[in-house]
C-alpha cells in the first residue's frame, strides 16, 4: 500500500473515529456525535477527495430524504405511543401483559421478550421503554428488567418499523446493482430469501442468552424446549413471508403473533394459567374494568389492518410500492438517480393515519390531545435527527469525489478507498468478519437501518471486489445488517432508556459487560453462518 493510499485510507476512517469518541470517551448522544461526523466527513471530502459544496449539499439532503422510511416512522410511532400514554391506553395494554404466563417463566420470557418485543418493534413501538417497568412488577431484577428488552427482538430487527431495514437494503442494493450493471433489479423476495436463513439460529440463539441472563444453566434446563419452539416458530413463519415479495416486510408482525400464539398453545398443552390476575393491584384490576382492551390496542389494531390490506393482496403491493413510488429526480449529486418516496406505502402514513382513526375509539379529550402533541415534540426531534443524520453521512462517503459536471467519480470516494483495503486485508475471510463491522456500526449509528445506509455499499463494494456475484453480495451485506441489529443489546442509548423507564440509570453499566460477550458470540454464530451460506447457496430465488 503506497503513502497516498493509506492517507485517504487513514482520512476515511477519521469521521468514524470520531464518531467513536464522541460516544464512548466523551459521552456524547447519537444526535450530537452525528452532526460532529457530518462535519468532519464533510471537511475531508472537501478538502481530500476533490468533493464540491454542491455534492455534500445535495447528498446531505438526498439523505435525509432516503431516511425517511426510518426517521418518519421514528416521529410517527413516538406520536402513535404519546396518544397511547396520555389516553390511558399503554397503561391498560400493560397492566394485561403482567398477567401473562405467570407459571412458567421460560414461556413467560419468550413470549413478551420475543413476541410481543417483536410484534412491538414491528409497529413502531419501543421495547425498551414499555417492558423494563412490567418485567419489574413480574418480579424480575432489575439487571434483568433491563437486558431482556434489549435483546429480545434483536434478530428481527431487519423487519422492525414494518420493515424498513429491509426497504433500505432493498433500494441500496438495486441502486449498487445499476450503477455497476450487475444484472437485473432484485425483488424483496429474493433478499428475504437469504435473511430468513439467519432468523431461526440467531433467535434461538438468543433464547437461549435471555434464559442464561435469567437463571443461567438452570433457567436453560427448564426453558430448552419453549426456547427451540420458538426459534422454529420463527423459522416457519419467515420462510412463508419472504417466499412473496408483499409479505416480506410483514415478517416482524407475523412472528411475533406467531411466537405468543405458540407459547399460548404450549401453556395449555402443559396444563399452564395463561393469564393470572392474581398479581395485579386492586388499583390494576379496577383500571382493567374501567377500560376495555380492545379500546386500548385500537391504535395497533388498526395499523396491522390497514398493512395488511395494502399489502397482502398482491395487485395492491404492486400498484403502491412499484407503480406509485412518487419518486424525486435530479436532487443527488448523481442526476440519474431516482429516489423513490413510496408515501403511500410506507408505514410513517399509515401509522399517522391509524393513530387519527383510533381517536373515534378512544376519544381524547382535548387535554389528552394537547398533553400528546407537548410531550411528542419533547420526544421526537432527537431520536428522528439522530436517525437522518447518519443517512446523510453514509450519502457523503458514497459520493465522495463525485463530480457534478462530469457526472462520474473524478476520484475513487471513501467507500471504494475502504473496500479495496478490506479486500486486500479480509480476502477470503470477509464472510466471516463482516457481521463484526455491522456489530461496529450498529453501536455507533444506534440503529440496523442506520448500519444499512452508512456501511451497505462498502460492503457490497469489497464483495465485488472478491469476486463474489449479487447472491455474495446479498449474503455479506445481509451479515452486516444482522450485525448491526445485534448492536441493540450494547447500544448505550437503548440500554439507558431501559434503565431510565424504572428510574435506574446507571444500572446499564452492569448490564453492557455482559451483553457485550452476548453481542459477540451471537455476532460470531452470524457470522459463520455467513461463511456456511457463501459455500451453499448459489442463487437467489
Amino acid at each position: 500500500m503506497d503513502l497516498g493510499t493509506l492517507g485517504s485510507l487513514l482520512l476515511t476512517l477519521l469521521p468514524i473515529v470520531v464518531i467513536l469518541g464522541m460516544l464512548i470517551i466523551w459521552k456524547k448522544p447519537a444526535d450530537i456525535s452525528g452532526i460532529v461526523g457530518w462535519l468532519v466527513i464533510s471537511i475531508v471530502a472537501v478538502l481530500f477527495f476533490k468533493t464540491s459544496f454542491e455534492v455534500i449539499g445535495r447528498s446531505t439532503i438526498a439523505g435525509i430524504i432516503k431516511s425517511f422510511p426510518v426517521s418518519l416512522i421514528v416521529a410517527t410511532s413516538l406520536l402513535q405511543m404519546a396518544f397511547m400514554e396520555k389516553t390511558g391506553a399503554l397503561k391498560r395494554v400493560i397492566i394485561f401483559i403482567k398477567t401473562i404466563a405467570s407459571d412458567n417463566k421460560a414461556v413467560q420470557i419468550m413470549m413478551i421478550s420475543i413476541g410481543f418485543g417483536t410484534l412491538m418493534v414491528a409497529v413502531g413501538a419501543t421495547p425498551v421503554s414499555i417492558l423494563p417497568p412490567i418485567l419489574i412488577a413480574m418480579g424480575y431484577s432489575t439487571y434483568v428488567a433491563i437486558a431482556l428488552p434489549a435483546i429480545g427482538y434483536d434478530s428481527l430487527c431487519t423487519y422492525a418499523l414494518l420493515g424498513a431495514p429491509v426497504v433500505v437494503f432493498y433500494d441500496i442494493a438495486n441502486g449498487f446493482i445499476k450503477q455497476n450493471q450487475l444484472g437485473p433489479e432484485l425483488t424483496l423476495a429474493q433478499i428475504g430469501s437469504i435473511f430468513f436463513m439467519f432468523l431461526p439460529v440467531v433467535s434461538t440463539m438468543i433464547g437461549f442468552c435471555m434464559l442464561w441472563i435469567v437463571g443461567k444453566w438452570n433457567a436453560i434446563k427448564q426453558g430448552w424446549l419453549p426456547c427451540i419452539i420458538t426459534g422454529i416458530v420463527i423459522g416457519v413463519v419467515s420462510f412463508f413471508t419472504n417466499r412473496f415479495e408483499n409479505l416480506v416486510t410483514l415478517t416482524g408482525v407475523l412472528s411475533g403473533l406467531a411466537v405468543i400464539a405458540a407459547m399460548v398453545i404450549y401453556l395449555i398443552v402443559t396444563g399452564k394459567k395463561v393469564i393470572d390476575k392474581s398479581k395485579l393491584s386492586k388499583e390494576e384490576l379496577d383500571y382493567e374494568k374501567k377500560y376495555p382492551l380492545w379500546k386500548a390496542l385500537t391504535p395497533w389494531f388498526l395499523l396491522i389492518i390497514v398493512i395488511l390490506a395494502l399489502n397482502m393482496p398482491k395487485s395492491m403491493f404492486d400498484f403502491l410500492y412499484k407503480e406509485m413510488t412518487l419518486p424525486i429526480k435530479g436532487l443527488s449529486a448523481n442526476f440519474k438517480e431516482e429516489i423513490k418516496t413510496r408515501v403511500l406505502w410506507n408505514a410513517y402514513t399509515w401509522i399517522l393515519v391509524s393513530t387519527i382513526l383510533s381517536m373515534i375509539f378512544i376519544r381524547p379529550t382535548g387535554k389528552q390531545i394537547k398533553e400528546t402533541l407537548s410531550v411528542w415534540k419533547k420526544r421526537a426531534p432527537r431520536p428522528v435527527f439522530s436517525a437522518a443524520i447518519f443517512f446523510a453521512i453514509g450519502e457523503i462517503m458514497n459520493m465522495s469525489g463525485f463530480s457534478i459536471a462530469d457526472q462520474k467519480q473524478a476520484v475513487n470516494s471513501m467507500v471504494q478507498v475502504l473496500a479495496s483495503f478490506s479486500s486486500d486485508l479480509f480476502k477470503g475471510a470477509y464472510g466471516a468478519v463482516v457481521g463484526f463491522i455491522g456489530l461496529f456500526g450498529g453501536f455507533i449509528t444506534g440503529s440496523e437501518a442506520s448500519t444499512i445506509a452508512m456501511f451497505a455499499k462498502y460492503s457490497m463494494a469489497t464483495a465485488q471486489n472478491l469476486g463474489h456475484g449479487i447472491t455474495g453480495l446479498v449474503i455479506i451485506t445481509a451479515a452486516l445488517a444482522f450485525g448491526g441489529g445485534l448492536a441493540s443489546v450494547i447500544s448505550p442509548a437503548k440500554l439507558q432508556n431501559a434503565a431510565a423507564s424504572i428510574d435506574k440509570l446507571g444500572e446499564e453499566n452492569k448490564v453492557i459487560k455482559v451483553a457485550f460477550v452476548f453481542s459477540l458470540i451471537l455476532t460470531a454464530v452470524t457470522s459463520i453462518f455467513a461463511v456456511i451460506l457463501l459455500n451453499t447457496v448459489k442463487s437467489l430465488i
